[in-house]
């Protein structure tokens, strides 16, 4: 950031008087700005013993599949948020149970929030960012063909807690690895 978003004149990168970190301050109007992480809501729709996959039309990992999942907008909740990403990448209604995994991600800047949810009905199909959507029991997942750890995780954690018949809330933070 070189210019303020406020009055325009340029900013600092040093830690505001109070604070414990950088940030890029303005010292013309006084305004702070602090850049936070982005929050990636999504949902494993299910139906029965199979799993929804949306196989990715666009970048990042455009041609792999993953969970509809996508960065939660202002104004709704991290819920709404989740099956708005299940309608527009899967054209899939489902009917949420509870939170189910949440992943920190700090190396990126990114917090996943991820729900449980059966799928109301068949009747679903790919949305504008998805190629093909599909049902897929545990031993059909194309395991060597997921966009993102994270995604494969989840869907681990998804069929051992089903076969327990007890799903847990699964947390974690996902470190950089080296």
């Amino acid at each position: 950031m070189k210019f303020c978003s406020h009055c325009g004149h340029t900013v600092a990168f040093e830690i505001p008087m109070g604070d414990d970190r950088p940030r890029h301050l303005c010292h013309d109007c006084g305004a702070i700005h602090y850049v936070n992480p982005r929050v990636i809501v999504g949902v494993v729709p299910y139906l029965g013993d199979q799993i929804l996959l949306c196989k990715r039309a666009i970048e990042p990992r455009l041609g792999l599949w993953t969970l509809p999942a996508g960065f939660m907008e202002n104004g709704e909740s991290s819920e709404e948020g989740a099956l708005r990403e299940c309608w527009e990448e899967a054209l899939a209604r489902v009917r949420t149970d509870d939170l189910y995994c949440v992943y920190d991600i700090p190396h990126i800047n990114q917090v996943y929030l991820i729900y449980r949810g059966e799928l109301t009905d068949t009747d679903f199909g790919p949305g504008p960012e998805s190629l093909e959507v599909e049902l897929f029991r545990e031993d059909e997942i194309p395991w060597d063909d997921m966009a993102f750890p994270i995604m494969t995780e989840t869907i681990q954690h998804y069929f051992a807690d089903r076969k327990e018949g007890i799903f847990k809330l699964h947390r974690g933070v996902i470190e950089r690895k080296l």
